[in-house]
């Protein structure tokens, strides 16, 4: 469909003839190995996929000797005739392989594996090379997930508003469930299979218990068996205080023996009605949200409570290292390393602790957060916001696996050089028994899913990063683009390139020299670098830019709050050192003169107000760029894009004049002669209300 809801999904027929011929001639019919609900998904995609690409009517056939033929089986059920040609030793129980043969004469594409669902990742994969016109010839290809628990983290509310949603309302209607079951659940379940997402956390990690309780977990399970046939697991939020608020007990305490007893029972009940049920995602003592620590206890007591009540059932206990206390005056960015790093080594087999990809907050850039790789013995989960909170939510163009690539790249040193966020992650630089990626959802119940319509290449993105973290942005891209819009080179070429450099023009425009979190109150839409008046410091903008007369910049090296020496020694010397720093984390680490010397020549003041300038002038050019692709994309998604990209542009300039005016108030400089004049005065731009944002769960008194 051209309102997007088709995704990278939409199978629509081959234009370029002669491919759609040759693709005719290689697939005349099709075997698929008769299994259970998996198997016939993928039945059921390759009708619709194979269908609409070839314009033809799927014909599924045994094996044919005297017809080209797809043939999608495990290795144990292929015809024999192909045993010799196969060798899935080096697969993993998800993993599949791709292989074309030809037999008497005859031409064969097979997808095998080990396990049905790999199957499954197969077919899609197929599917797409089908979409991107890849020749089918000389096809050997083996593909296994490099990732244990790839999954979305839904921050949805049971009254269906999303917390930093900006695509309608929750897509879980819990009010006709478990009755009613929505199309769009099983196109959900399809969109996460075919780029290998497993799991998915229905509902918000600022929790509401009742999601626990018989009544919601009824429709739960429906959800769980729209999902089965796909590979998808479904988690959900569990409220630490859930033993008093559904429980009746007196308190939560991860060492009282009621409470213990209480999660065993609950988790017992819910694998009875759902038995591959994932486990448990938990946000706790952080942001008011309750947990052990109101007990004085340790988050490694609330995990080893929860891992416990899960561990009979291989279940799983993801535990957020999202923690910063206001009874703690120490930097914001230190205080999840501080809390966790001490117990590395003493969680039990069955937790994750799923760590933000930055230390602070999915600002535009952050460096890596210095627990990837601080902890060796005890498994960490990327978590990466694939929703736009920070970069202008679904109205701004910019390309998440840009930033997801830059630091998955990121080098710990941990074990010397080469040691890779990536490979944290992974699992393989310290030999981990589990691990996961979560990316927080951009989904809702707009058309398209995502509100912007480029905002659906993060999500597969994500999918795709989770599957292999090495893989690169400008692939990403470019399956991206020719799946859903077009293959063509004259329209791949300048949209990719305009994808891979729009996340580097949010940050000019917003964040730029490593400043961070300017962002206005609760809400987070503009800029907000004046606030001081919120009732903890480190909710303040002024606490992470410490502007004055002197300077900007927060200091993190060891004349300031020392974040640095959480850093291997060998980033601490980088960072640390203004000679080797790179620029793009200057204000992060360190609080600089207005005069400063930049590495160009200029003063610091003097590349603020450039970076800016560039920032908006990138945006132009991307409206630039898109105006030109109007042959190549339908009319509903190209006058969608265009007023999306005007909006950006409008919203860039606000950046860049309302941070530039304040932070001149301190500066008392002239700003440099390549910004364009601000359109409007400081005291305009503070005066600007929006108690109606998107992304915040409204008030209904």
């Amino acid at each position: 469909m051209s309102n997007g809801y088709g995704l990278w999904l939409n199978y629509s027929k081959i234009s370029d003839e002669s491919m759609l011929k040759t693709y005719q001639n290689q697939l005349q019919s099709v075997l698929v190995e008769e299994g259970g609900e998996t198997m016939g998904a993928i039945k059921k995609e390759l009708k619709m996929g194979l269908g609409g690409l070839l314009g033809t009517e799927v014909r599924f056939k045994p094996f044919q000797a005297s017809e080209n033929q797809l043939i999608i089986s495990k290795y144990a059920g292929l015809p024999r005739v192909f045993k010799e040609d196969i060798n899935i030793d080096n697969l993993r129980g998800e993993g599949y392989m791709i292989k074309h043969v030809e037999k008497g004469g005859r031409s064969y594409v097979l997808v095998t594996g080990k396990e049905d669902i790999g199957l499954l990742y197969g077919t899609f994969h197929f599917l797409r090379m089908l979409k991107m016109h890849q020749p089918l010839a000389s096809l050997n290809l083996e593909e296994s997930p490099k990732v244990d628990i790839r999954m979305l983290n839904h921050w949805d509310n049971l009254d269906r508003t999303v917390e930093r949603g900006y695509a309608g309302f929750s897509i879980w209607n819990w009010q006709t469930l478990p009755d009613y079951i929505d199309q769009r659940y099983i196109d959900y379940a399809r969109a996460n299979a075919s780029i290998g997402v497993n799991g998915t956390a229905l509902t918000n990690v600022n929790a509401n218990a009742l999601i626990l309780t018989p009544q919601y977990l009824e429709k739960v399970k429906a959800l769980a068996q729209v999902f089965r046939p796909y590979g998808v697991k479904v988690y959900l939020t569990a409220r630490f205080s859930a033993p008093m608020e559904i429980g009746g007990l007196k308190t939560a305490d991860p060492l009282d023996p009621q409470v213990i007893q209480w999660w065993k029972d609950k988790a017992a009940e819910i694998y009875k009605s759902i038995p591959d049920f994932g486990g448990f995602l938990v946000k706790a003592n952080s942001e008011g949200q309750p947990g052990p620590q109101n007990y004085g206890r340790t988050h490694l007591d609330g995990a080893k409570m929860m891992a416990d009540a899960l561990a009979p059932y291989q279940g799983t206990v993801i535990w957020r290292a999202f923690v910063y206390s206001e009874h703690d005056a120490d930097d914001r960015a230190k205080q999840a390393y501080s809390e966790f790093v001490p117990d590395d080594g003493k969680y039990p087999d069955n937790v994750l602790i799923q760590v933000k990809n930055g230390p602070i907050d999915f600002q535009p850039r952050e460096p890596f957060h210095p627990m990837f790789g601080a902890m060796p013995n005890t498994p960490l989960m990327m978590e990466f916001q694939i929703t736009k909170e920070y970069l202008g939510f679904a109205t701004h163009l910019v390309y998440m696996p840009k930033l997801f690539e830059e630091v998955l790249e990121s080098d710990t040193y941990q074990k010397g050089e080469g040691s890779t966020v990536a490979k944290v992650v992974d699992g393989t630089l310290s030999n981990k028994r589990l691990t996961g990626m979560a990316g927080v959802s951009n989904i809702g119940t707009d058309a398209n899913w995502t509100g912007h319509p480029f905002g659906q290449a993060d999500w597969y993105g994500f999918g795709r990063l989770a599957w292999n973290p090495s893989m690169s942005s400008e692939k990403i891209a470019d399956e991206w683009l020719r799946c859903t819009f077009s293959n063509d080179k004259d329209f791949l070429k300048p949209v990719k390139q305009m994808l891979l450099e729009s996340r580097e023009a949010v940050v000019n425009y917003m964040n730029p020299l490593g400043l961070h979190h300017l962002f206005d109150t609760s809400h987070h839409y503009g800029p907000g670098p004046w606030v001081d008046n919120l009732s903890r410091p480190e909710w303040n903008p002024v606490y992470y830019h410490k502007a004055d007369e002197e300077g900007i910049g927060f200091d993190r090296t060891k004349t300031g709050s020392d974040a640095l020496s959480q850093y291997a020694p060998e980033l601490e010397e980088k960072f640390g050192n203004l000679e080797t720093c790179p620029e793009e984390y200057l204000l992060w680490f360190h609080h600089l003169p207005w005069d400063y010397q930049l590495k160009n020549g200029r003063t610091l003041w003097d590349g603020l107000g450039i970076k800016y300038q560039e920032g908006v002038d990138q945006v132009r050019e991307m409206i630039t760029t898109w105006e030109t692709m109007k042959p190549y994309v339908d009319e509903y998604r190209f006058n969608q894009v265009s007023m999306l990209l005007g909006i950006q542009l409008k919203e860039a300039k606000w950046w860049r004049d309302a941070c530039m005016l304040y932070f001149q108030t301190f500066s008392k400089m002239d700003f440099p002669k390549e910004m364009e004049s601000p359109e409007n005065t400081l005291q305009y731009y503070k005066s600007l209300k929006f108690p109606y944002a998107p992304g915040i769960r409204p008030q209904w008194d």
